[in-house]
């Protein structure tokens, strides 16, 4: 077997053929980084000795359900809002769906203080599982709920959409 050879790079020579120079130092008119900044001197303060047992913890957000039930508490009488609206007056735009969970499962004792039936779908009609009910309860407050098959729609002018 015949031995391989190494190969070796040739040196990088510049057009002219010599071997490049090395960068020079700045001179006018060409392109080098700017001499770096004097970084501002930052004060520190200590921070105040907290007492043993008196750490200082951030307030515990509201449960998203209390958020939701208290928004859907402020809806006014005859007036109506979307699960979208009511997810974002509770702080979670986008959470449409989160709403009509926790008002799926609202506990029955918390039913009456709770006026679930203001909640409707961004098109004005019902959930179909208590159309019938919230149809009901929603013309007692002087709503005007058609019904066209199973569908029941809410016609509401703009005021009482909010």
């Amino acid at each position: 077997m015949a031995a391989r050879a190494k190969r070796v790079k040739p040196e990088a020579k510049s057009r002219s053929g010599s071997k490049p120079k090395p960068p020079s130092k700045s001179t006018p008119g060409s392109r080098s980084k700017p001499p770096p900044r004097a970084k501002p001197k930052l004060e520190l303060t200590p921070k105040p000795e907290a007492k043993p047992g008196s750490e200082s913890k951030p307030e515990p957000r509201p449960l998203f359900s209390e958020t939701v039930f208290r928004a859907v508490r402020a809806i006014p009488r005859g007036q109506v809002r979307s699960y979208a609206q009511v997810a974002l007056y509770a702080g979670r735009p986008g959470a449409a769906r989160g709403v009509g969970h926790e008002l799926t499962g609202l506990p029955p004792e918390r039913q009456r203080d709770v006026p679930w039936w203001r909640v409707i779908r961004s098109d004005g009609t019902l959930a179909p599982m208590v159309a019938h009910e919230q149809a009901k309860r929603l013309r007692a407050e002087g709503l005007e709920v058609r019904q066209r098959g199973e569908v029941f729609r809410v016609m509401v002018d703009e005021d009482a959409r909010g």
